[in-house]
């Protein structure tokens, strides 16, 4: 991911209740107030499948959505998904909306989740490896690809799980971020499309839409609970607004509920491997 600078100018106005709105915009969940004509958006400039510059991502494309929806222009705030995005992007009043963020986080308010992914094991399906469990003894011999934030290793979801299954020496540690060394999130996709690693643990949005144009066919299978670790592997998201911004969040929950089929097809256009529906529950955030 790339560092860029910020477009956006700062939001300057509150939002009014929902209960107020015409009835055309309760229609649409359009809220009544917003700053300006347009919708700013933060995002990532370099972070594929989620969004780019270029607009590539499903985050831009499920924005353009909602746009549409409400009849207005949509401006992305650039802004690198690392420390900061939620409480400097958001909070920080360069945005109106994280069109992805964890459920029910703290800083920010969050609609019901509108979709959930997991980590997957990935490998070539001419290896016919088969490999489903954490449990599997071949992978304390074969080369198995991660993703890590520091040297350790000690820091991802696979990474910390495979050291509680006395899994360390074969490891080979990849970047979760893009660098300006010329490092790619999808270069553990490459890894085993040309044979480096025998298997890699990715994380399911990057998998799937990295696998999609590999050379040679490879085979996706969801990592599930494991007992050993008590680390999860699948995660749900929601989309976020700042903390008091009620009235934004239960307008995106109403284009959620009315636009679910559309948003449902940007996602699998993208080949991103997907959780069944989650039980309906309360929108969340703080003063939820």
């Amino acid at each position: 991911m790339t560092i860029s600078l910020l477009r956006s100018h700062v939001v300057a106005a509150a939002l009014t209740a929902c209960l107020c709105l015409p009835a055309a915009a309760q229609q649409t969940g359009e809220p009544e107030v917003l700053a300006g004509s347009s919708l700013r958006i933060c995002a990532d400039p370099d972070n594929l499948p989620l969004s780019n510059e270029k607009g590539e991502g499903f985050e831009n494309q499920i924005a353009e959505l909602i746009g549409q929806t409400w009849n207005r222009k949509v401006e992305f705030a650039w802004w690198p998904v690392r420390r900061g995005f939620f409480s400097r992007a958001l909070n920080g009043r360069y945005c109106d909306i994280a069109i992805t963020a964890p459920v029910g986080m703290d800083m920010a308010l969050t609609t019901r989740p509108y979709f959930g992914s997991s980590y997957v094991f990935v490998t070539r399906t001419d290896r016919q490896l088969d490999i489903t469990s954490l449990d599997d003894p071949r992978l304390k011999s074969v080369k198995i690809g991660v993703n890590i934030l520091n040297s350790d290793a000690e820091n991802t979801p696979p990474a910390m799980a495979l050291s509680k299954h006395g899994v360390v020496g074969n490891l080979i540690g990849f970047t979760t971020f893009y660098s300006t060394a010329g490092d790619r999130p999808e270069s553990i996709i490459k890894a085993v499309e040309d044979g480096t690693v025998d298997v890699a643990l990715v994380w399911g949005p990057l998998a799937g839409y990295f696998a999609r144009d590999t050379r040679v066919p490879l085979t996706l299978t969801p990592i599930t609970a494991d007992t050993v670790s008590g680390i999860p592997f699948a995660y749900r998201f929601a989309m976020a607004t700042r903390r008091r911004d009620r009235a934004l969040r239960d307008s995106l929950q109403t284009v959620l509920d009315t636009k679910r089929p559309e948003i449902e097809t940007i996602l699998k256009s993208f080949n991103i491997p997907l959780l069944p529906d989650a039980p309906a529950s309360k929108v969340g955030g703080p003063g939820r």
